[in-house]
């Protein structure tokens, strides 16, 4: 069977599971007395098909960076979505994204509106996260790249 998915910004929020579905879920791991993190989660269990992405950037199909920081992690969390729904995976299989940024001061300063953006994307699932600041990347004008890792319950 072939699944054709449509491309371009119609994928910017992807359809969630409704709350009757019985689906395994990725189970969040949550350390009895630790704080609870804000934006993330500590650890995600999951079962399933593995769906992942290489580090992704905040270009379009044309290859044109977005404008600024902000604007390329938009689309690049839009581009993520698109990979994942490629493979068949939402927003909620989730379990793993990896943050690299040329500025780590670029990303504490502007937290609140990524979370805005975050949440119309992924909606308030929040998966295990790192972040890590680098020198550059592979494309000097790039801000941000990110890798996901999702998991699709059998």
């Amino acid at each position: 069977m072939s699944v054709t998915t449509p491309k371009g910004p119609q994928l910017a929020r992807l359809p969630t599971v409704a709350a009757d579905d019985a689906s395994p879920r990725a189970k969040v791991l949550q350390p009895s007395g630790w704080p609870m993190p804000k934006g993330y989660a500590n650890g995600m269990a999951s079962d399933g098909r593995l769906v992942v992405t290489g580090g992704v950037i905040g270009w379009d199909a044309q290859e044109r960076l977005a404008d600024g920081f902000v604007a390329q992690v938009r689309q690049t969390l839009l581009n993520i979505a698109e990979i994942l729904a490629e493979g068949g995976a939402r927003p909620e299989h989730l379990v793993r994204l990896t943050w690299y940024v040329v500025d780590m001061d670029e990303y504490l300063t502007n937290l609140k509106e990524l979370g805005q953006i975050y949440r119309a994307i992924f909606g308030a699932h929040y998966p295990a996260m790192a972040l890590v600041q680098v020198v550059r990347l592979v494309e000097k004008a790039a801000r941000v790249e990110i890798e996901a890792t999702a998991v699709i319950p059998r």
